[in-house]
Order: structure tokens, then C-alpha cells, then sequence
């Protein structure tokens, strides 16, 4: 009764779900086989029809596949990026649906999943993008919209796009002679427990991510002191319009921070492990465990940031970054390898100028050793005190 059907993510390919369940139900209660018509498939094409334009308006969805490069698609901080992908999501809006971008390690691949049904087209720099013969409406479409002047245009802006922070930079200790570091340090102590690091490294990260400007806003759209994309900022429970809020955002950085450090919980070395997950709050969580497998293929340790810093870097190389192991393709590396080492600098900085704790505020859990036969509590510094993990 079914034909081999052309599966499409669930996200996006949703429309007429209960119209369909409504005929399925309506079939099987009257004893026909009749086959649905291909295009009022919730899947997505079928042997029997063509999954052209008006499909792809009714799902919402446009599937583009493309190489991972700076020349064409990339993710940066979670935002899709390049000159591929601005040119889709410009053509997408034009005809009413959202890109979604599938990166492919070859052309040939591409190709055999464009003939599959896999993508809708081909967006790679070509005289135009290549689509599959059946897709006649979708051919039209695309002509009509490629006008010399506007791919010139967005080519441009893509090309032309900067990586900044709009901030205002505060000092980097605001009272070194008594150990204040910003304004901030309250609030770093109150939440560093969430994140399970010394308030300390909160603050270096937040000074490299902001200034300590409350309302940096990054070119990106990452918003705060933590810098916070809005995605993140909602997935963290920040009330709408409260993430430049410095409490909500420190407080939903720092839960973040936990969420991203759960990522490398096979890291036992609590420092190494603070590396891997400062280079995932930059560049993804996806991108690190890219140069985490690089490294081990090349036999060198992937729970080690030393060994896997250089690989961070490689991902700006197509040779490493189209690897067909690679799941997320390019990466800006230089930055998140300089992210990492900038802040674990700061910190070693901050360690020893400011204070761990303040009077009248909870000072690090005591550690029992034993002497002459008794044992005796002591009190650990802070620089030997890490929080245990805990699930959240």
C-alpha cells in the first residue's frame, strides 16, 4: 500500500498532519486501498508524484544542501553564516518557507542526495543552484528570483559581515587594591554554585565576553554580560525583554554553563574540563567534539586541551573541516582557541588579587586531614576548591 517515501525532518513538514491522520482513519474504517496523492504526504514525496514548489510552500520548510566553508555555510555562536546561506534564506522568505541548511562533504554527495530527495537543491557558487528535473515549479522560482544586482548585493553583505561586540569596556578590576573586580561580583558569587566554578572564572569569562557592559550586543545578536543568544536565553527560562537584566543573565550563563560542561563529563580533570567547555560556550558543542575526534584520529589525547587546541584551529582548513567524519564542518577556531586561552589567563589573574569570598558569605567547604593521629578540619583556598557536579 505505501511507496517509499522521502523522510523530512520533523521540524517544519508538519502541515496537514490531522487531515491526513483524518483520511488514513477514513480508509481504513470504509476498506479502501486507495494511495494518497503525493503531495498530502506528511513525509514528503512519494514514487508516484513530484515534490515540487507548492510542497515545499505547503510544508514551510526549503532544504538546501551545500560544502561546509566561510565561502558558503557555517554556524557561528548557533547562527547560520556565509555567503550560501544568506543567499537561501533570502530566496526562502520570498517564496513564504524557512531554510534549512545540510552540509555535505563532497559534490558527489550532494548530488546523490539531491537525486534522492534528500534536499530540494543545491546551493553551491554556481551560475545559479541546481535542482532535480521533476522540480519544474521550483526551476521557475529560482530563475525568476536570481537577478544579477540582488545575489550581487547579498553577496556583499555576507562577505562584508563583522564578528564584533557593540560594548563599552569597563576596567578589568575595578578596585584592585581591595579585590573588586566590577560591579558584577556579587551576583558572580551568588551564581557561580549553578555553573560549579570559582566566581572568579565567571568573571575573566564575562569581561572577555562584555566588557562587563550590561548592554553589549554582539553583530550576531548574543546579548548581556554573558553575551547570551536569544535562543539560549529562552532555552535558559530568561523572561522575555529581562535578558539584558544582569541577574537573569548571569544567573541563566551560569546554568548554561552546567549544561555545557554535562557535554565533557568524561573529562575527569576538572581544569581540562573547564577548557573544553569554555571552548563550547564560544564555539559550539559540536565543533569542540569535530577537533575532539580529529585528535584522536591522529593518536593524540581528545580529553587533553593541549592536544586538542590545534585541531580547534584546523577546522579552518577545508582539508580538515570537509573530513567526512566532521559533523559541523568549518569553524572560526583562532577565536575560540584565544577565548580559551584569554580567560583562563585572566582568571589565574583574578585568582590572585581577589578575594574568594567576603565576610559574612560562605567560605569554601573544610576538608579533614588527618594530624597526629586526629583528624582535623582545614579550610581549603580557593584556588583548591572546585564544586562537585551536580545533576541539575
Amino acid at each position: 500500500m505505501f511507496a517509499k517515501l522521502r523522510f523530512l525532518p520533523f521540524k517544519g513538514r508538519l502541515g496537514g498532519v490531522f487531515f491526513l491522520f483524518l483520511l488514513l482513519l477514513l480508509a481504513a474504517c470504509t476498506g479502501k486501498q486507495e494511495k494518497l496523492p503525493a503531495q498530502s504526504s506528511l513525509w514528503g514525496e512519494t514514487e508516484e508524484g513530484p515534490y515540487d514548489l507548492h510542497e515545499i510552500q505547503a510544508s514551510g520548510t526549503i532544504i538546501a544542501g551545500t560544502l561546509s566553508g566561510p565561502d558558503t555555510y557555517y554556524e557561528y555562536h548557533g547562527q547560520g553564516m556565509g555567503p550560501q546561506f544568506m543567499l537561501a534564506e533570502a530566496f526562502a522568505q520570498s517564496i513564504g518557507v524557512v531554510v534549512q541548511m545540510e552540509i555535505s562533504p563532497d559534490t558527489a554527495t550532494l548530488l546523490k542526495r539531491l537525486e534522492a530527495g534528500e534536499i530540494d537543491f543545491i546551493a553551491l557558487e554556481m551560475p545559479t543552484w541546481q535542482t532535480r528535473k521533476d522540480e519544474s515549479l521550483l526551476r521557475e522560482a529560482i530563475d525568476e528570483w536570481w537577478q544579477p544586482e540582488r545575489i550581487k548585493q547579498i553577496q556583499s553583505t555576507a562577505s562584508n559581515t563583522t564578528f564584533t561586540v557593540r560594548r563599552h569596556m569597563r576596567p578589568v578590576m575595578q578596585d584592585a587594591a581591595h579585590g573588586i573586580i566590577s560591579a558584577y561580583d556579587d551576583l558572580f558569587r551568588r551564581y557561580s554554585s549553578a555553573a560549579g566554578w570559582d566566581w572568579r572564572l565567571l568573571a575573566a569569562q564575562c569581561y572577555q565576553e562584555s566588557g562587563f557592559d550590561p548592554q553589549a550586543v554582539s553583530s550576531v545578536g548574543a546579548q548581556g554580560l554573558m553575551q547570551l543568544m536569544p535562543a539560549t536565553a529562552e532555552a535558559m527560562g530568561v523572561p522575555d525583554g529581562q535578558t539584558f537584566d544582569p541577574e537573569q543573565n548571569i544567573s541563566a550563563s551560569a546554568r548554561y554553563i552546567r549544561r555545557v560542561s554535562q557535554s565533557f563529563s568524561n573529562i575527569r580533570d576538572t581544569q581540562e574540563r573547564i577548557r573544553f567547555t569554555l571552548a563550547a560556550y564560544n564555539g559550539g558543542v559540536g565543533h569542540v567534539q569535530d577537533a575532539q575526534m580529529l585528535a584522536r584520529k591522529a593518536g593524540r589525547d581528545p580529553h587533553r586541551w593541549d592536544d586538542v587546541a590545534p585541531f580547534i584551529l584546523h577546522l579552518a582548513e577545508p582539508r580538515y573541516y570537509r573530513d567526512p567524519d566532521v559533523r559541523h564542518g568549518y569553524m572560526r577556531g583562532s577565536e575560540t582557541e584565544a577565548y580559551v586561552r584569554l580567560i583562563m589567563e585572566r582568571w589565574q589573574q583574578y585568582r590572585g588579587s581577589a578575594r574568594s569570598f567576603v565576610s559574612g558569605s560562605t567560605p569554601a567547604p573544610a576538608k579533614k586531614s588527618l594530624h597526629d593521629g586526629e583528624y582535623k578540619s582545614q579550610v581549603k583556598s580557593a584556588e583548591e576548591w572546585v564544586p562537585e557536579e551536580t545533576s541539575e
